[in-house]
């Protein structure tokens, strides 16, 4: 029997103490001006596939350990953009017993997630779609670099993964959405979507060199203390999300994050990309869950 999947898609260890030190500094030196757009796409052709699937089977043990593990830092071509943040309303978070496999562009998996973090901590799988037996994911990984994507890359990846691969669901009852014209951080209802504000706060955002992405939706997916970026009292909330118009706004390797940390400077473009918050506010986000849905609008 020849392997075959019908489903059109795509294609760590933890880190280190030194490491976390720099995935922070792309989130705390993000810049931030004029409204960036990232591109958007109409839901990936693969969803009309993946009823059809007809004999899937499952990676090997090798062929998964063999795949790019999709994280912050990973840029792999195969992954799908993510919707947009139009399209991302309800979602749900997951968590992994194993590694699993990432369908993207193409038959065969393009990439894997694994079950614990950079951080080494269990990873928080974010689900936005669900078809039969596969589930639509967001993903900590790149799809391209602006650089090689003439100054505009996707900000957030998608691909699909094996519904029963996923454990203990947990419906997410809040978003985080950032206006970038209006400078605003807001808590809303999920089951509202673009309703009414909860808590807002005005919030400093990407300088036009280094703006921060628009019309896109990530979602938290890792926090902790930075005191190496004076982040000692405020844990740092890191994105899924990553710079559209540069590969490293802030330099270093930290794959251009976007993060949303505690500034005494919160209001304005003057960051790197990253979405500074007074006190007050970085507070009521850290209270949320990981894997809350990240919305930023233009």
């Amino acid at each position: 029997m020849t392997r075959r999947t019908v489903l059109a898609i795509a294609g760590g260890s933890a880190i280190t103490a030194a490491a976390v030190v720099v995935a922070s500094v792309v989130v705390l030196g993000i810049a931030h001006p004029q409204p960036h757009s990232t591109p958007s796409v109409e839901a990936p052709v693969v969803l009309t596939a993946i009823a059809l699937e007809a004999a899937y089977l499952p990676p090997t043990p090798a062929e998964l350990a063999a795949l790019p593990e999709a994280r912050y830092d990973a840029v792999i071509a195969r992954l799908l953009q993510s919707p947009s943040s139009t399209v991302v309303a309800v979602s749900s978070t997951w968590s992994l017993a194993t590694d699993v496999a990432v369908y993207g562009a193409g038959a065969a998996p393009a990439a894997r997630l694994p079950a614990l973090n950079f951080l080494g901590q269990p990873t928080v799988v974010v689900s936005i779609e669900h078809r039969d037996d596969w589930m639509l994911v967001l993903t900590p990984a790149r799809r391209s670099l602006p650089s090689a994507s003439g100054g505009s890359a996707p900000a957030q990846t998608a691909g699909w993964v094996r519904a029963d691969a996923l454990l203990d669901e947990q419906h997410l009852d809040e978003q985080v959405v950032v206006s970038v014209s209006a400078r605003t951080i807001s808590i809303v209802d999920s089951d509202q979507n673009g309703g009414p504000a909860q808590r807002s706060w005005p919030v400093g955002i990407g300088m036009a060199g280094t703006p921060t992405p628009t019309g896109v939706t990530g979602y938290l997916q890792e926090r902790y203390f930075d005191p190496a970026q004076g982040q000692q009292q405020h844990r740092v909330q890191l994105t899924s999300l990553h710079s559209a118009a540069a590969d490293e706004p802030f330099g270093g390797s930290d794959g251009g994050l976007i993060g949303i940390h505690y500034a005494r400077a919160s209001s304005g473009a003057l960051s790197h990309g990253c979405i500074r918050l007074p006190a007050e506010a970085i507070d009521a986000i850290d209270a949320l869950p990981l894997g809350t849905l990240v919305r930023l609008d233009p």
